[in-house]
C-alpha cells in the first residue's frame, strides 16, 4: 500500500517563516511537521510513499531523502495549486490497484492508524466541529456514508472531514477525479476530493467512517504552538539538564544547540545549531541556528538563523506605581 501525501502548501498564514522553507518542512515539538507524519507512516509498516510538492519542493526532497532512506519515495510537482482533488489526481502514474492511504502534508492527525489497513471499504476520517460549514462534511447513517458535501451553507452533519483517508478501491478514485479535472468540475474555484469521494459513493463505493483522536493544524502562528504544546505533552520531551540552565519539562532540546543560564520550558522545542544565553523562553519554538541572548520570550516562533538580543532594566519603582515597558 502506498501513502499519498500532498506537501504543496505554501504556508502563506506562516510568514516569514515561509519564506525560506515550505509548510510541511515547518519545525514543530523537534522536527517538520512532514517528520512527524512520516514516522506514524513507517510505524504503521507502509514502505512507499507518493508525495505532491510544490513551492521549494526541492528542500521536502532533501529532507525526505536524508532522514527517512528507508521509504520508497516518489515527487511529484505540482506547478499550480487547483485544490486537493487536483493534488491527489496528480500521483494517478504513480499508483496502481492496491488500497491508498491520503494524508495532508500541513495536519497532525492521532488515530489507530492500523485500524484503517486492510479493509475492503474506504474509511474517511472525522471529528465533530462546532463550524461544519468551513469543512467538508459526511452525513451517515450509522457506521455508513450517505453522503458528502464540501464546505456546505447548510451543513448535513457536524462531522467535518480532517485530511485522514483509507481508499480501498484506488482505480475508481482515480476514474473519478480524472473526470472531474477533465470536465472542470470546481467548488468553490478547486476541484476538490471530496467531489471525488462523492462521485464513488454514487457508483456504489462502500464507505464508511472512523473518528480521530486529534486534529491539530499547523497552519497559523497560534494553532502551531498549539500543535508544539500537545506534542511535546505526549511526548514528555527529551531535554537533559544542562549546567548552569534549568529546564522545565516538556521540552525539546536537539543536542547540538547551546544552552548558557538559561531557564527554558515548559513547551519549548530548540532546533539543531540554536545558541540560547541568558535568557527565559517559554511556549515557543526556536528553529535551526537561531541566537537568542538576554531575552523573555513567550508564545514566540524564532526563524532560521534570526538573531534575537535583547537587554535588562534596572528599576526602582515606588507603591502603588504602574510600569508598562515596551520593546
Amino acid at each position: 500500500m502506498r501513502a499519498i501525501i500532498p506537501a504543496a502548501g505554501i504556508g502563506t498564514r506562516l510568514r516569514p517563516h515561509t519564506h525560506t522553507v515550505p509548510k510541511a518542512l515547518v519545525q514543530v515539538a523537534g522536527k517538520p511537521i512532514l517528520g512527524h507524519i512520516l514516522d506514524e507512516v513507517v510505524r504503521i509498516g507502509v514502505t512507499e510513499v507518493v508525495l505532491v510538492t510544490g513551492y521549494m519542493g526541492e528542500r521536502i526532497h532533501e529532507y525526505v531523502g536524508a532522514a527517512y532512506p528507508e521509504l520508497k519515495a516518489s515527487y511529484v510537482h505540482q506547478e499550480e495549486r487547483k485544490g486537493l482533488g487536483h493534488a491527489i489526481y496528480m500521483t494517478r502514474d504513480c499508483m496502481n490497484d492496491e488500497p491508498s492511504l491520503i494524508i495532508l502534508g500541513d495536519t497532525i492527525v492521532t488515530a489507530d492508524f492500523s485500524s484503517l489497513l486492510g479493509g475492503d471499504r474506504t474509511l474517511i476520517g472525522v471529528k465533530e466541529v462546532d463550524n461544519p460549514s468551513i469543512f467538508g462534511v459526511v452525513e451517515v447513517d450509522g457506521e455508513t456514508v450517505t453522503s458528502l458535501v464540501e464546505k456546505p451553507d447548510v451543513p448535513p452533519s457536524n462531522l467535518a472531514i480532517v485530511g485522514l483517508y483509507y481508499i480501498a478501491n484506488t482505480p475508481l478514485l482515480m476514474q473519478c477525479l480524472t473526470e472531474i479535472v477533465s470536465g472542470d468540475l470546481k467548488t468553490k474555484g478547486e476541484y476538490q476530493l471530496t467531489d471525488a469521494l462523492k462521485m464513488m459513493l454514487e457508483r456504489g463505493e462502500e464507505m464508511g467512517t472512523f473518528l480521530v483522536e486529534g486534529w491539530y493544524d499547523c497552519g497559523r502562528p497560534d494553532t502551531l504552538l498549539e500543535t508544539n504544546r500537545f506534542l511535546l505533552t505526549r511526548s514528555g520531551g527529551n531535554g537533559a539538564e544542562r549546567e548552569g540552565s534549568i529546564l522545565i519539562q516538556p521540552v525539546y532540546v536537539d543536542g547540538s544547540a547551546v544552552i548558557e543560564h538559561s531557564v527554558i520550558g515548559p513547551y519549548v522545542s530548540v532546533a539543531a545549531g540554536v545558541v540560547l544565553r541568558e535568557s527565559i523562553i517559554r511556549d515557543s519554538i526556536l528553529n535551526a541556528n537561531a541566537l537568542v541572548e538576554k531575552s523573555l520570550l513567550k508564545e514566540s516562533l524564532i526563524g532560521e538563523g534570526a538573531v534575537v538580543k535583547g537587554h535588562y532594566r534596572r528599576l526602582n519603582v515606588g507603591e502603588s506605581s504602574e510600569i508598562d515597558i515596551g520593546s
